[in-house]
């Protein structure tokens, strides 16, 4: 089990009664922050592995918060929110968050993205020379990518694609972000982004009709799937 320290910053007292004990639970370490101020003096103090941020805090946008955070650090922000659409998804995810959760969330699946998020950490820490899911892995060095063993001959924007994608693995990657990596610039046309997804797709996926690795996430961008054993 993957443990860590968690800044939980939210001002619904309801979710912050049931989220501390669920995250306790599970060996996780909890920070309680209910507003912008002290979301970010409590990030300097306690150094937490994972944020976890609601956009909608008293004092001031939680997109703030995450601008601010990532002037100084890549500590993995998990956006927890009541903001269903997508241009704030969006703008979120272009800011630096990571991942984001809509409220009401089934508790397992946030429990499964803060994994997620400690492993990216981890990674952060370590500098990986590639990525291992089992059953794809990535060579960062070689740029060699193997499925189930065999080599797998990618262009060098596939491969671009993958990297991206592979950095933050677990976590959604906007558009934006793909586009900037694949061709140097975001305002890039997103039909380009969707038609090289597919040929990844036809590449590493055993039904790209039906992706099981290389998710959608509609409207804002695509997320690497890492297998829950991994």
């Amino acid at each position: 089990m993957v443990s860590g320290h968690i800044l939980l910053v939210d001002d619904e007292v309801g979710i912050v009664t049931a989220l501390r004990p669920a995250l306790r639970a599970v060996g996780h370490e909890v920070t309680v922050a209910s507003d912008g101020t002290a979301a970010l003096a409590s990030f300097l103090l306690a150094d937490p592995d994972v944020v976890l941020l609601d956009l909608g805090l008293p004092d001031m946008d939680g997109k703030q918060v995450i601008r601010k955070i990532r002037e100084t650090s890549s500590t993995p922000i998990i956006v927890i929110s009541a903001r269903h659409q997508e241009a704030e998804k969006i703008a979120a995810l272009d800011e630096g968050a990571d991942d984001y959760v809509d409220k009401p969330f089934v508790l397992g699946e946030l429990l499964a993205r803060v994994r997620s998020a400690l492993r990216r950490r981890q990674h952060l820490i370590e500098v990986p020379e590639g990525l291992d899911l089992g059953h794809l892995s990535i060579d960062f060095g070689t740029r060699e990518v193997r499925l189930r063993g065999d080599l797998i001959k990618l262009s060098p924007k596939e491969y671009n694609l993958l990297r991206m994608l592979a950095d933050s693995a677990g976590q959604v990657v906007t558009q934006k972000r793909l586009l900037a990596a694949g061709w140097g610039r975001s305002e890039a046309d997103p039909q380009y982004l969707r038609v090289y997804i597919g040929m990844l797709r036809q590449k590493l996926e055993i039904n790209p009709s039906d992706p099981q690795m290389i998710l959608t996430e509609p409207g804002v961008g695509y997320r690497l799937l890492v297998p829950a054993s991994v």
